[in-house]
């Protein structure tokens, strides 16, 4: 373990959840570092998991409402405890009585190039843009989205919040709104309903199941 990942594995009984710990194991189908990641979470809240890869770690903000296309819309993105690389490859069903209990699915990933640079022109490290509170980076690979992408953490606030916001690019379309229809699974083609069915089956048929999981709060509006 880690000392980045020591509060994803406190939180995880791997006994009784299919998600992965951190072994330094880089999954073969993950794209290239730097990747980014978006999984879909039907917990007890659902939402979406942003991550973007930095210092070895996915640094993870869980978003209520999804990514959207659109630069004009803001959504909250709350701040998650960082997750091991593999985690990227994640899917399936999260015991209920289990941290983040629901199913997750690999809703779209690819890779990113880092817009933010230091005066002499150099990326500035994602993690330290996270430290500063503004992060700009460009998505690139995914089926469902591209282009630039920005988190801001708001201040003054009790409880730490950020705004996920498209940037004003050619990938930009108010038109599109890719979290209600394109729900499918960019690596099994399945939705969070066939997913959750197909294990049930399995282990209503003496499979022991536990899937590939996820991430998520227990409380509403915050999760993984």
């Amino acid at each position: 373990m880690s000392e980045s990942t020591q509060e994803y594995e406190g939180k995880r009984d791997f006994r009784k959840t299919g998600e992965p710990a951190a072994d330094g194991e880089r999954p073969s189908d993950l794209p290239d570092p730097p990747l980014w990641v978006i999984q879909e979470h039907d917990a007890s809240s659902h939402h979406f998991d942003f991550r973007l890869e930095a210092d070895g770690v996915l640094k993870s903000w869980a978003v209520p409402k999804g990514p959207s296309t659109d630069p004009s819309d803001k959504r909250l993105a709350l701040p998650t405890e960082d997750h091991p690389i593999e985690y990227a490859d994640f899917e399936g069903v999260i015991a209920e009585e289990e941290y983040g209990g629901g199913t997750v699915i690999v809703w779209d990933r690819g890779t990113y190039t880092n817009l933010k640079e230091d005066d002499d022109g150099e990326p500035v490290r994602v993690a330290d843009q996270v430290a500063d509170g503004h992060v700009t980076v460009r998505l690139e690979g995914g089926r469902k989205l591209a282009g630039g992408y920005a988190l801001t953490r708001m201040e003054g606030r009790d409880e730490e919040m950020w705004l996920l916001v498209k940037m004003d690019d050619e990938e930009a379309d108010a038109r599109r709104n890719p979290v209600s229809t394109e729900p499918e699974s960019v690596k099994t083609g399945r939705t969070v309903d066939q997913v959750a069915a197909e294990e049930a089956g399995d282990r209503a048929g003496g499979d022991p199941g536990g899937g590939d999981g996820s991430d998520a709060r227990d409380d509403a509006g915050r999760g993984e």
